[in-house]
Parts: structure tokens; sequence; C-alpha cells
């Protein structure tokens, strides 16, 4: 009973540090997702409903398929891509989530190099 008693507080204490992850709160809504490229702040708004996100970014407007993995993973493939760096599919994770914003890597299927960033949702 004692060593019960003991190892409680440590347990709570982990607990603590536990990421959270409601991604189910973010499989469909209206986002936003800033960055910096050389200095200069962007700004890409997209919305996703469970099958297409649609995305605008400096004004041009993009679609693609999404294919969930699981809650808490996608593949986005553009619909019409320009290029062949645009043909690539981008795989998505999503690593913790607040009510409303979530941290996610990202990077190209098949390839080593992930990035991350931080997604505000800004509406349902």
């Amino acid at each position: 009973m004692r060593k019960i008693i003991f190892l409680l507080p440590i347990l709570s204490l982990m607990s603590c540090y536990d990421a959270e992850r409601n991604c189910k709160d973010f499989k469909t809504g209206k986002f936003k997702f800033e960055y910096e490229i050389d200095g200069v702040k962007k700004t890409t708004v997209f919305e996703r409903n469970d099958s297409i996100e649609i995305e605008t970014f400096e004004g041009k407007t993009d679609t693609a398929t999404i294919r969930w993995i699981n809650d808490c993973e996608y593949v986005l493939q553009k619909k019409h891509p320009k290029n062949k760096a645009e043909e690539k599919a981008i795989d998505m994770k999503i690593l913790t989530t607040t009510k409303n914003s979530y941290t996610f890597e990202f990077g190209m299927v098949g390839a080593d190099s992930r990035q991350k960033g931080t997604v505000i949702k800004i509406s349902e």
C-alpha cells in the first residue's frame, strides 16, 4: 500500500506532460497557417472537409484531396498540379492540439526531411 501512495504523485506529474491530441476537432473547418520566408510573414488560409482542402495563398486558390490514415495523420494530393513538385503527395501529422490550434509536421511522402508548423482554427 505504501508503494502505491508513493507512486501516485509521480504518476500524476507524468500525466501533465502528455501531449493533448484531439485531432477529430480539426478534420473540418476554416484554418490559418502563418510562417516566415526570408524574413517576410506569409499567411495561407484553407478550408477543409473530410476529403477536400481548398487553400488560398497570395490570392491564388488551389484544391487538394485528403486521404486520412488515422484521426491525426493524412495525405494531401493536389488535384491540379502545375509542375512535378506539386504532383508529390504531402504527409501531414498532427502532433499536439489545443482548443483552437494544432502543431503538426509535414513532408513529401517518402522523403526524410520534415518541417513543423502551427495552424489556427478560425471557424467551424
